[in-house]
């Protein structure tokens, strides 16, 4: 079969900015005419790039939603395409927009309007992992073998995603962003956002609207919230935090600011910007209130201030592959796979089952897998993970994968189903499913032990002979003849930053 050409979009919704950006990925078959078809993209081509432009509000604490739909259908316009063309991609709104009343409507309207999307309402957690892809964090880590933290800040937070070895370990998310405080080229403040009102009260910032701010004063001010976020971060957490009674970091933080996987904020070897401050960081230092201004707020000077309380740090400063547009690129490729004839199919009422995240698990030896406390420890840190990134109400949360374990035996199938169970159940007990991603054939004896543990808790469906990655979406089909199932793998697709367009937009809220 010839190479396929599929066209794909991606749609960024920010605090201050909105984006699309359309592209073209060529599939190449790289299975053989007798196997199951599998294709990988070996060229993505950009066709359109659409402007920056600022967020559609009505009001402050709505998004509206006409004028966000009447946006996109201009830019759809512009790129010369239908939506109809349109085989993926990817709808994400970041930052405090995530947080606007009726965001989830935009999501869905967007999704309902506009083709076969991966949509993810991005929340701050999968909002920072999706920036640490982009900006490349992750493959960072996997090459310095130590910990990486990218810090996606934009105009509201600052959503911070930390790796080790290619994987996720932690996410924390500040109230850090360029358009938190808006102000006018006379230094007249415009308007302050609620979320970081408490911590200018707690560090003694009497700042209203109206009131004029000189250089001075704003510079003080980025400094300040700069050094306090990058202390967290380089310090140790909040735990460290606390011993010396620094009240005002709690009101930074977004949540309980603890690393998802609960063990304590690791070393970090190297850090890395992206998001629009990272953009703007590439640019000259405004040296005057009306420079600091250019894009109605502090984000430019803020910026430059992070990136100078970094150098105060022993951590090295990375460059990300991306900054403006980490947290979206386009949106990826799609392929079809078949899981196989050792499926365990115990909930085929559930399907199809559309978007569900994939956590993957990549710690799975023969030397944990004979050891049932060893493999107890590492399901649970990692269920606890999924259990930041994940709707734990929801009723299937997310989908578990594995890779390797070929050949493995009766005894390490057993003690891998228990150990899956008891975490399960310890963060996702509302759940009415459990999906499992095997490579594989293990599926039918896995999917069973774990029937047998779970009995009538939740259901259970067990698929073989697909691989995935992090951050990738599957929908699973109704089940062929033969029980066989259809498995359709979504995954994000990032290119570097040369070729998408220059600078960043107002406000620097790229990416949140």
């Amino acid at each position: 079969m010839e190479d396929q050409w599929i066209t794909s979009v991606g749609i960024d919704i920010g605090t201050s900015t909105t984006k699309m950006i359309v592209s073209r990925l060529r599939l190449k078959r790289i299975s053989s005419s007798v196997s199951i078809p599998r294709y990988e993209i070996v060229e993505r081509q950009l066709v359109y790039a659409s402007p920056m432009y600022s967020t559609p509000l009505i009001g402050r604490d709505q998004l509206d939603a006409e004028g966000v739909w009447a946006l996109i259908t201009a830019e759809y316009h512009h790129a010369g395409i239908r939506p109809a063309e349109l085989k993926t991609g990817a709808v994400i709104i970041t930052g405090e927009t995530a947080n606007k009343r009726n965001a989830r409507e935009i999501v869905q309207r967007l999704a309902e309007r506009s083709g076969d999307f991966v949509v993810a309402a991005a929340g701050a957690e999968l909002e920072g992992l999706l920036a640490g892809r982009g900006a490349g964090a992750d493959l960072r880590s996997m090459q310095i073998k130590g910990a990486v933290a990218n810090l996606d800040i934009g105009g509201g937070t600052a959503n911070v995603a930390i790796f080790r070895r290619g994987r996720p370990i932690g996410t924390v998310t500040f109230h850090v962003g360029g358009r938190l405080i808006e102000l006018d080229r006379n230094g007249m403040v415009t308007a302050i956002s609620p979320s970081i009102r408490p911590w200018l009260t707690t560090r003694g910032y009497a700042i209203q609207q109206g009131q004029s701010l000189r250089f001075g004063d704003v510079a003080e001010l980025c400094q300040d919230m700069s050094r306090s976020m990058l202390d967290y971060l380089a310090g140790g957490g909040l735990t460290h935090q606390a011993k010396d009674g620094d009240a005002a970091l709690k009101e930074l933080l977004v949540g309980g600011g603890e690393p998802m996987d609960g063990s304590g904020m690791p070393q970090l070897e190297e850090w890395m910007v992206s998001g629009g401050i990272g953009g703007l960081t590439e640019l000259p230092k405004p040296a005057t209130i009306a420079e600091v201004a250019a894009y109605g707020d502090i984000g430019p000077l803020l910026a430059h201030e992070i990136k100078a309380a970094m150098a105060h740090y022993d951590i090295a400063l990375g460059k990300p592959n991306q900054t403006v547009r980490a947290t979206v690129i386009g949106a990826g490729m799609q392929s079809t796979e078949i899981s196989g004839a050792t499926i365990y199919l115990e909930a085929p009422h559930s399907l199809p089952i559309r978007n569900l995240p994939v956590y993957r698990l990549d710690e799975l030896t023969d030397e944990m897998l004979a050891n049932q406390d060893a493999l107890m420890a590492m399901l649970a840190s990692a269920i606890r993970v999924c259990a930041g990134l994940y709707d734990k109400e929801a009723s299937i949360p997310f989908a578990l994968a594995m890779r390797g374990m070929n050949g493995i035996s009766y005894a390490s199938v057993q003690r891998l189903a228990e150990a899956i169970s008891r975490s399960y159940l310890d963060y996702f007990a509302p759940a009415e499913v459990l999906v499992v991603v095997c490579v594989h054939d293990m599926a039918q004896a896995l999917g069973q032990s774990l029937r047998k543990r779970l009995e009538k808790r939740m259901s259970v469906i067990c698929i073989d002979q697909i691989p995935v990655m992090h951050g990738d979406y599957i929908d699973l089909g109704e089940p062929l003849p033969g029980m066989m199932l259809p498995v359709m793998i979504k995954t994000l697709v990032f290119r570097p930053e040369s070729g998408l367009g220059s600078g960043p937009g107002p406000g620097g809220s790229e990416g949140g």
